[in-house]
């Protein structure tokens, strides 16, 4: 039988990281099952092992791409905004970022219990959290307390995507948005 070529391989590893993302939002990490995911994306179990080596790994591969997809849609709301505006416009990004798809359940609630506290920083610290403290630092946070209010304001941020993603309503997006405003008008001592 021949070999599948490398496009053919990397289409299945999408398929399934395509597959597992949904799968690991609806369900959740402990009631998702290889088994189900592999038969969704129309593959053996042992392909899934193959490109992913355990559950594990394949939630990591997950967690990852959804990481990445949020601080791609930081970066694109600051592209070619002034310094003044790029942490409003890329705190809101995040905010919808997370809680639009899988991202809430992925990152938020299994994420930091299945990857391990560690791990998961260092995804944040890799993604979000850097374009977090880019933006604090370009709105002229001292570096004396940049670490502390980046963390403090990312801790803040993943809390009402929490919030914001048990309560899907327009309303509820809007009080979100509102009380970010908030929050970093008096990070940057804005009114």
């Amino acid at each position: 039988m021949p070999r599948a070529s490398a496009a053919d391989a990397a289409e299945t590893a999408r398929r399934i990281l395509d597959t597992a993302t949904t799968h690991f939002a609806a369900h959740g990490y402990t009631a998702a099952s290889v088994d189900d995911i592999a038969r969704a994306a129309a593959v053996t179990r042992g392909a899934v092992y193959h490109h992913f080596d355990s559950k594990p790994g394949l939630f990591a591969a997950v967690a990852a791409a959804q990481q990445q997809r949020v601080a791609d849609a930081i970066v694109a709301a600051t592209r070619d905004n002034s310094r003044a505006d790029a942490l409003r416009d890329g705190s809101h990004a995040f905010l919808d970022a997370i809680t639009e798809g899988p991202a809430a359940r992925v990152l938020l609630v299994d994420g930091p219990a299945v990857l391990g506290w560690e791990r998961w920083r260092r995804l944040d610290a890799e993604g979000p959290e850097r374009e977090l403290r880019a933006g604090l630092r370009e709105a002229g946070v001292p570096p004396a307390l940049l670490d502390a209010l980046t963390a403090a304001l990312s801790g803040a941020m993943n809390e009402l995507a929490l919030w914001l993603a048990s309560r899907p309503d327009d309303a509820a997006r809007r009080q979100a948005h509102r009380a970010l405003d908030r929050l970093l008008d008096a990070v940057t001592g804005s009114d």
